[in-house]
């Protein structure tokens, strides 16, 4: 496998954060176009252990999180990380597709858009997408995948 570049490692610096991680974990997006934005009733993923994997640029990281019934909206409709607060002018989910595109800001400052695509139930979902460092520039694949573990959390479970 041939080494990867200077730009190419910087690029995957920026684009990894964003998408690993807790790509799927923090404070909920607004989203300023009402009709853009479908919230996934609260039944239709389920609180619990949940096991979510990301890959970028064939990067992947996987990480374990205990989700409470009150934080299950968060969870699925967030996908923001800790690094990135993200913002969605469309976050949809109904009849188990889903489909997110908005901009993500670090604390430097640094824009990237985001769009993410896919299928979910109640114990799983996959997301396919990606990020654009700079407007004009492809979109680097990603995908994030979870499921749910178990409905109960081990004792020693990080809280989301």
């Amino acid at each position: 496998m041939k080494k990867p570049s200077a730009g190419m490692v910087r690029l995957m610096a920026i684009a990894a954060p964003l998408l690993a991680g807790g790509a799927l974990l923090a404070a909920p997006a607004s989203a300023p176009h009402a009709q853009a934005q479908t919230q996934p009733a609260r039944s239709e993923v389920l609180p619990g252990y949940w096991e979510y994997t990301t890959s970028v640029f064939g990067v992947r990281d996987t990480e374990q999180k205990c989700v409470r019934p009150s934080e299950i909206n968060r969870f699925f409709g967030g996908l923001s990380t800790r690094k990135w607060q993200c913002t969605y002018h469309v976050r949809e989910a109904t009849d188990g597709r889903a489909r997110f595109e908005g901009v993500c800001k670090d604390h430097k400052d640094r824009r990237v858009n985001v769009r993410l695509n896919g299928t979910y139930q109640q114990e799983s979902f996959r997301f396919n997408g990606g990020a654009q460092l700079a407007r004009g520039t492809p979109y680097i694949p990603a995908t994030i995948t979870a499921r749910r573990i178990s409905a109960q959390c081990p004792a020693n479970a990080e809280y989301f």
